[in-house]
């Protein structure tokens, strides 16, 4: 894999900057990033009026994120204003990219994001991970990534950064898959295993899908709950904006909450888990259907037809993830929950009794209920913007080896 111009990597997301002179620029240079990213194409003086700065600080940071290539220039701004015409400024199409990867059951997909959010190239491969050992899988993984970061690289982009999404608990350090009950890994070191030149950073699949939710969905409030399914049901608690990790970083197993305790056997050790009863196995074998390469475009397509049975088992999943759905809205009492991956494909026929059940149990007002729009896309997403916003928070990390 042909490393980046420059060997180092951007902070991860949240490191603290130094509060020295050096730390106030790096801080400084983030805002600017920031500002254009959001609310760009925009000159000079109309970063500074929005960031509190004075134009010419402004203009010297502008020059050194122009010279690192995350910043450029489009050309004088639009005619008819009044006064001398500024240049417009835009996050760069070039340079720095997030390159995601996840981990999935039945797959494995990588993406890389330019620094404007565009997917820039992507590749996915179809087939069960489930009892295969760490190894063989990441090695299949680092071939669809060169693949990915070759075609970044034509296009004038070099990795900023790898964050890998998976379906288990993942370690504190980052890297090291402590508990993946669907794919049968303990303790698997994925950092070891992935090219040296890329370091990754590793995390749960929902809490990736909860930031891409956070990060990219329309009118997403900055406190909720936000479940997601494949094979299993992972969830993650985002409040004022930030993902609640827990004191492992294990927060958010929604999916091994017991719904009712006598219940079937789960992968996890214990019995009656939710996972038993809204999984996209679990609701197969409820509805009576054979498992196809897609479970979720069968059972919406059986919904839509009016099979009784299928029918029938996505409102006995509705109720089970609105009977473990209470007791985090209960105790947590956030703005809503968004349900996606493959919870929002089946959304029209989960929700009415996923409603009545949390209107039924919740102590306070029912908690509302919205659908993700980026559906099982959002971990990879979120997997790559969260490199994108690591350069975001720290250009100067970037612009210093410029």
């Amino acid at each position: 894999m042909t490393a980046p111009p420059h060997e180092a990597h951007p902070a991860r997301p949240g490191r603290a900057l130094p509060d020295t002179q050096q730390g106030m620029r790096r801080r400084n240079l983030a805002r600017v990033m920031h500002t254009v990213s959001a609310e760009g194409p925009l000159s000079r003086a109309a970063v500074a009026s929005r960031i509190g700065l004075t134009r010419a600080a402004v203009s010297t940071l502008v020059d050194e994120l122009v010279r690192s290539g995350l910043l450029e220039e489009l050309g004088p701004e639009r005619p008819g204003r009044v006064g001398r015409p500024g240049s417009a400024l835009a996050v760069s199409a070039q340079g720095p990219a997030g390159i995601g990867a996840e981990v999935g059951v039945d797959h494995l997909a990588v993406c890389a994001v330019d620094l404007r959010g565009r997917v820039r190239a992507r590749a996915v491969r179809y087939g069960s991970n489930r009892g295969r050992s760490p190894e063989p899988v990441l090695a299949q993984l680092t071939g669809l990534l060169r693949q990915v970061v070759s075609e970044a690289e034509a296009e004038g982009l070099w990795p900023a950064g790898l964050a890998v999404a998976v379906p288990g608990l993942v370690a504190r350090d980052g890297r090291t898959v402590v508990r993946a009950p669907n794919l049968d890994w303990h303790d698997a070191d994925l950092g070891a295993l992935l090219p040296a030149d890329l370091p990754p950073t590793v995390d749960n699949e929902a809490n990736f899908g909860a930031l891409a939710e956070l990060w990219l969905g329309d009118g997403t409030p900055r406190d909720f709950l936000h479940v997601s399914a494949e094979i299993g049901i992972g969830a993650a608690v985002v409040f004022d904006g930030r993902l609640l990790r827990g004191t492992r970083g294990f927060a958010g197993e929604l999916g091994h909450v017991p719904v009712h305790p006598d219940g079937p056997e789960c992968a996890c050790g214990g019995r009656g888990c939710l996972e038993q009863y809204a999984g996209e196995e679990a609701v197969l074998r409820a509805a009576g259907v054979e498992p196809g390469e897609d479970r979720v475009g069968l059972l919406s397509g059986r919904a839509a037809e009016g099979d009784e049975d299928v029918r029938r088992a996505l409102r006995e999943a509705g109720t089970a993830l609105g009977i473990a759905l209470t007791g985090a809205v209960n105790l947590l009492d956030p703005e809503g929950v968004v349900l996606g991956g493959a919870l929002a494909g089946l959304a029209p026929w989960l929700l009415p009794s996923l409603r009545d059940e949390l209107a039924r149990r919740t102590a306070g007002p029912a908690c509302p209920v919205a659908v993700s729009e980026l559906g099982p896309q959002g971990p990879l997403l979120g997997a790559a913007h969260s490199v994108v916003r690591a350069v975001l928070d720290d250009p100067g990390a970037v612009a210093e080896r410029a």
